[in-house]
């Protein structure tokens, strides 16, 4: 079965030379393009909370991005707007759809990968 999705340039690409940076307050999101993918290493200081630190930038009452990503370091507790709620920590995959808030948990920074919503998230209204 053939894949639907696929590449025709062979890229390597560093986070740590990332195409764009973002730093609203106690973040960190760090932008590589690669051929139709942006991915996108996110990390958040202790004390860090969307609704705090993000919402100030985007002007939107909750988190309107759609998320993939992986967790690498630390633990994020993500609120949706219906009152659910789940902890993400290391090695964990997830799924966030728009319409919530999150924080981080305890005195370890969280990382992310995240390979959906890195091209609008953090970005300016």
């Amino acid at each position: 079965m053939a894949n639907p999705v696929s590449v025709s340039k062979f890229e390597v690409k560093s986070h740590s030379e990332p195409d764009e940076v973002r730093k609203p307050e106690r973040t960190l999101v760090e932008v590589v393009r690669l051929e139709g993918f942006t991915l996108g290493r996110f990390s958040f200081e202790p004390g860090w909370r969307w609704s705090d630190c993000v919402k100030p930038v985007v002007k939107t009452e909750s988190c309107q991005a759609s998320h993939v990503g992986y967790v690498v370091a630390g633990r994020l507790t993500v609120q949706m707007s219906d009152g659910t709620q789940k902890s993400l920590k290391v090695g964990d995959a997830y799924t966030i759809p728009p319409g919530h808030d999150a924080w981080v948990e305890g005195k370890e920074r969280f990382v992310g990968i995240e390979v959906m919503s890195a091209e609008q998230y953090a970005r300016p209204a």
